[in-house]
């Protein structure tokens, strides 16, 4: 393990040295880390379980996204943290410690990508990777108050990394400023150089920000005003998220049926996310069963849980979920178009305390996944943008384009971002 020093944002230490250094490259100069559950040749991949450090053999080959960001001419320093197995969105791990985060040390770090994510709000690097099936690097990213990026599905090479769920999983970025998260992306995504394009519209969902655990203007507020002086206030439009998914995706009856409204503010996105998990522990299951059964690891009670969840499933109808996935981003590519943006709380709220109750987590997660289900589901782009801090806790705000618009939305973020910053600035004061 890493030093105390270092937030615990390590788990091993090692310079990997980019393939052909030149100070023309576009990553020359710049560290990052690798969440352990990306291949980087010569090391095992470690998964967040000692278990399964101990029954994997080191990995044959480096993962393409981390080859391709060594070959724009970054350099490696390690390793870092994660929940066991990826299968938590708050950043705690029996085994190696959970990293401290950089923002509020008494609150976690999020997950499953915690270390990369502390690693960077602790300018411990420049960059780092992580991946993101349900939550994992846009959580993180709003908890340690930094630039968290979820390509759209497909969009970077996830071979080498070790399946979560396929359907759902995506390597993702962490940055403290929106021109590095860009660098890292073009490197990433292949992207072509090419004129930014305006946004059509920013569709703010009201329904979406009542999800809310602090006062929605607080993030509203800023958004509104950066866009108005930046695009005009005519591309803002107001509506109501869950209705028009509820309208537009059939396929979601069959999980509306099983939600109570009392419960849930947004009952389509309660079944959407209801859709997610049912996906995620399917295809779990078929990539994990295995190596559980036989090994039976050590696993801390909170993911044990889950892991025990998704093993116990029996015959499931994984059809219709395809379903739902097909009907949402057709859905949601019609709503926004091609330059559209919409715009949702990343999570609820700040960080909850470290060594929360297990069944208020629970409760906190299923609340943050009828935000974070909507790109997980559709297979769109999302940014997780920091709005400063409420209560002395760092507060998001994400923005999400349609399908293969990531160059778009990257952009967009490098243009707001100042604006952003200083109408935040103004709302801390008065909110």
């Amino acid at each position: 393990m890493a030093m105390a020093s270092e937030y615990d944002a390590f788990v091993s230490k090692f310079v990997l040295n980019p393939s052909s250094p030149s100070p023309s490259l576009p990553l020359a100069g710049l560290t990052f880390a690798v969440k352990d559950i990306l291949d980087v040749e010569g090391h095992v991949t470690g998964f967040g379980n000692p278990d399964w450090a101990r029954t994997h053999a080191p990995a044959s080959s480096t993962a393409p996204a981390v080859l391709n960001v060594l070959k724009a001419g970054a350099t490696c320093v390690g390793k870092t943290a994660m929940d066991e197995m990826a299968y938590s969105l708050f950043g705690e791990n029996e085994h190696y410690g959970t990293p401290r985060n950089p923002c509020a040390p008494d609150r976690v770090p999020g997950g499953s990508s915690s270390g990369s994510a502390v690693a960077v709000g602790a300018k411990l690097v420049d960059f780092s990777l992580g991946s993101d099936t349900g939550g994992s690097v846009r959580v993180p990213a709003s908890y340690c108050g930094i630039l968290g990026f979820r390509p759209s599905h497909n969009a970077v090479s996830t071979a080498g990394v070790i399946p979560m769920a396929q359907s759902l999983d995506t390597v993702g970025w962490f940055a403290r400023e929106p021109s590095m998260l860009k660098q890292v992306g073009r490197v990433l995504l292949k992207l072509p150089d090419a004129d930014p394009n305006r946004p059509s519209q920013i569709i703010i969902p009201r329904d979406c920000f009542q999800l809310l655990d602090i006062p929605s203007e607080r993030l509203t507020q800023a958004l509104v005003r950066s866009v108005e002086k930046l695009f005009g206030g005519s591309i803002i439009k107001h509506a109501v998220l869950g209705d028009y998914i509820r309208d537009n995706v059939p396929a979601l009856s069959s999980f509306l049926c099983e939600i109570n409204e009392d419960q849930h503010k947004i009952p389509s996105l309660a079944a959407l996310s209801g859709a997610r998990r049912l996906l995620q522990r399917y295809e779990f299951k078929k990539n994990h069963e295995d190596w559980v059964s036989a090994v039976k690891p050590n696993l801390g009670p909170f993911i044990a849980e889950h892991v025990r969840g998704s093993l116990q499933m029996t015959e499931v109808n994984v059809d219709i979920c395809w379903s739902v996935k097909k009907e949402l981003h057709s859905a949601l590519t019609s709503l926004l178009g091609d330059f559209g943006v919409l715009a949702i709380p990343t999570v609820p709220g700040p960080p909850p305390k470290l060594q929360t109750d297990a069944s208020s987590l629970d409760v906190l997660g299923d609340k943050a996944f009828n935000l974070l289900s909507i790109a997980g589901m559709s297979g769109f782009c999302q940014v997780s943008i920091p709005m400063g801090l409420h209560d002395d806790l760092p507060i998001s705000i994400s923005l999400l384009a349609r399908d293969g618009a990531d160059g778009f939305l990257l952009d967009l973020v490098e243009t707001l971002y100042e604006s952003l910053k200083e109408q935040v600035a103004v709302v801390e004061k008065s909110v």
